[in-house]
């Protein structure tokens, strides 16, 4: 028997004005994506912004629906409107942002375990890291120079 340790390294930066010009424009997108989510059963509103290789910024918001499996993430709403939009473009960036109507968020959120397999899967496909940063409404914002850094081993097509 022998121990297998898995480390991620991601950068920290204290607040949005801390963020590279190009990060923080992103952003913004994403933040502008968020305040048009559909979040009406449980208030917590997510938004994407997606850079692709050729400039085109794709974005998404989350589209919630009662019956709840049926509602999409931010993330995902965003990454796949890319992929069918923009089938040979690889994604650079995803910058994400995340609020609650019923508290201040000031924590970063993560992308959940679903939209991260997706990611995964736009990483594998392009055969190279896609950059991922995200932030609450306010406070840090994280940033990790690839989803493996979240999702260490992932599942992939080489499984299959």
């Amino acid at each position: 028997m022998k121990d297998i340790k898995i480390e991620s390294t991601l950068t920290v930066y204290d607040s949005f004005n801390e963020l590279p010009s190009d990060i923080a424009s992103l952003m913004e997108k994403a933040i502008e994506a968020r305040k048009k989510a559909y979040a009406p059963y449980s208030n917590f509103s997510v938004g994407a912004a997606i850079l692709l290789d050729n400039n085109q910024i794709v974005t998404g918001n989350n589209q919630e629906n009662a019956c709840y499996p049926s509602g999409l993430c931010a993330e995902r709403t965003a990454i796949y409107y890319a992929g069918s939009q923009y089938p040979d473009a690889k994604i650079v960036r995803m910058a994400l942002t995340a609020g609650s109507r019923n508290n201040q968020t000031i924590t970063p959120i993560p992308p959940c375990g679903a939209c991260r397999q997706a990611i995964a899967e736009y990483e594998v496909k392009q055969e190279s890291p896609i950059e991922i940063y995200f932030m609450g409404e306010t406070g840090k914002v994280v940033k990790s120079n690839s989803l493996a850094n979240l999702l260490p081993l992932g599942f992939d097509r080489s499984f299959l």
